[in-house]
């Protein structure tokens, strides 16, 4: 049995999951909901991390929103990754079920991608510019 180390803190690496790569405010991820439902009601929304894949990969997503409560984390992992190489802006929200319900579902969903904000557009410009300023771009 070892003796602890004297003035070493216990460091928490579960606060996040591992494809969070950035924090988002409360504010931005309620405006961030928002434009799911705007998009969803005027525009094109598209539920679920396979379609999501397949349409970042052809390049035809706008924006992807990510639940940051997903488990197994893996299945998202490749998500934000693919949206950097593709050069498509993606966001967190908090929870899986809003997510789902934003985007007009029963059930939850741990991602979806906006097609076209419809009438949201104008508050997805300022969700985007609101992010660049998170991510330090």
């Amino acid at each position: 049995m070892t003796a602890p180390l004297k003035g070493r803190k216990e460091v928490n690496c579960m606060n996040k999951p591992m494809y969070v790569r950035f924090e988002v405010p409360e504010d931005v991820a309620e405006k961030t909901y928002q434009v799911v439902e705007m998009a969803r009601d005027s525009g094109k929304v598209r539920k679920g991390t396979n379609e999501v894949t397949k349409l970042v990969e052809r390049g035809e997503a706008k924006f992807v929103v990510m639940a940051s409560d997903v488990s197994p984390e893996e299945i998202l992992v490749h998500v934000p990754l693919l949206c950097e190489e593709k050069g498509i802006p993606y966001s967190y929200v908090p929870a899986k079920k809003q997510l789902g319900t934003a985007a007009g579902m029963k059930k939850e969903t741990a991602s979806i991608a906006v097609l076209d904000a419809g009438k949201g557009k104008d508050l997805l410009s300022s969700v985007m510019d609101e992010l660049k300023k998170l991510k330090g771009a």
